[in-house]
């Protein structure tokens, strides 16, 4: 079982600056967790504590029922994919991807076995003759990927590994990845700064933020039900829109006023709301939930709002509209055959069944 525990882990470096706050995760057996955060945020320090690149400042690291803050890297059967391939120049490609296997002498034959299965399963086996130089950098990546699978190890660390490669080789690899993942039912422990990465690769994600683990759950409950105002802009693309306002009350209906703008907030959140009448509160909406007015048949009109078209921006298949109440800017994604004229005024309608509030204080979800 190659379950990975880690109990109050921090890291503290010299001059006192913790990179890593007294963090808390289980992966479970075969589980591909991903650590997601921008940069600086503990998640790399986080995957070398466990690979044991790092010394542990505080708490306790399980590889299974093992403890291993004092093993040595060598001796707690991971293998770990680097940002940069970590491939060494002077060898082929069969050389790089055994040199692991013949440092602990291992029967030849058995080494160009598991090379060979690892090549198979990567189809990179027309290149076990060339060197890194000869490789472009996909298939830099997937020889980095093979040195890893030939060690058969119980727990697979990735570090950024897809970060230097141009976006149509990132969306192949991220589909290789995961298609691996099924194939050898390994434990992963995958490291990236890509939310999109996060959303489509990950059985779990673990949102981090200035060392601290911020929320823990699979990618439509994150996405869904982010724990802050943090997660919650983090996770998703565009970003969730957020503008400040006040909860008001009027006529025994609970509204929400940004000022320029008022949308009625739906009765199943008048509880988590009622307490906070009066008061200035942070509103979320993701660009998904706004539509333009002259494309919904039913429209309540406590729900539509006018705001200007600052700018049109076509993806293809959809529309994102950069919308603006005079108070806030936000995004709205609708569908491409949606061409309104930029700087001019268009009524929008808000689904406020899919909003979210979060405390102006604490930054956490209200509801």
């Amino acid at each position: 079982m190659a379950q990975v525990s880690l109990r109050g882990v921090s890291k503290v470096f010299p001059g006192g600056v913790k990179a890593v706050n007294k963090v808390n995760l289980g992966v479970e057996n075969k589980e591909f967790m991903v650590l997601v955060g921008p940069s600086g945020c503990g998640k790399s320090t986080t995957l070398r504590m466990v690979a044991g690149l790092e010394e542990i400042s505080e708490g306790d690291i399980y590889i299974g029922d093992k403890k291993v803050n004092d093993v040595p890297a060598k001796d707690r059967d991971i293998a770990m994919v680097f940002q940069n391939y970590a491939l060494y120049p002077h060898m082929s490609v069969f050389e790089n991807m055994s040199f692991g296997l013949r440092l602990r002498h291992l029967p030849k034959n058995e080494i160009i076995q598991r090379v060979n299965d690892a090549a198979d399963i990567l189809g990179i086996k027309r290149l076990l003759d060339r060197k890194p130089r000869e490789l472009s950098g996909g298939e830099r990546q997937r020889v980095a990927v093979g040195r890893a699978i030939v060690r058969k190890p119980l727990v697979f660390l990735f570090d950024e590994p897809l970060s230097n490669l141009d976006a149509k080789m990132r969306v192949q690899m991220r589909t290789e990845i995961h298609k691996l993942h099924i194939r050898l039912q390994t434990t992963i422990i995958y490291v990236t700064h890509d939310q999109v990465e996060a959303m489509t690769m990950g059985d779990r994600i673990a949102v981090m933020k200035d060392g601290v683990l911020q929320q823990v759950a699979d990618p439509i409950a994150i996405y869904d039900h982010p724990k802050n105002k943090f997660v919650a802009g983090f996770i998703g693309s565009p970003p969730m829109n957020f503008m400040e306002g006040r909860i008001v009350k009027k006529n025994g209906r609970i509204y929400f006023d940004e000022g320029k703008i008022i949308v009625k907030i739906v009765e199943d959140m008048h509880k988590a709301i009622t307490p906070y009448i009066g008061k200035e509160i942070i509103f979320g909406i993701r660009s998904e939930d706004i539509y333009d007015k002259l494309f919904v048949s039913e429209a309540p009109p406590e729900n539509v709002v006018r705001v200007n078209c600052e700018v049109y921006e076509p993806m293809g298949s959809e529309v994102y509209l950069y919308l603006n109440t005079s108070k806030h800017t936000f995004i709205a994604r609708v569908g491409a055959h949606d061409k309104p004229k930029v700087n001019q005024d268009l009524d929008v309608v808000f689904d406020m069944s899919k909003v979210h509030f979060f405390n102006k204080d604490s930054e956490e979800t209200i509801v």
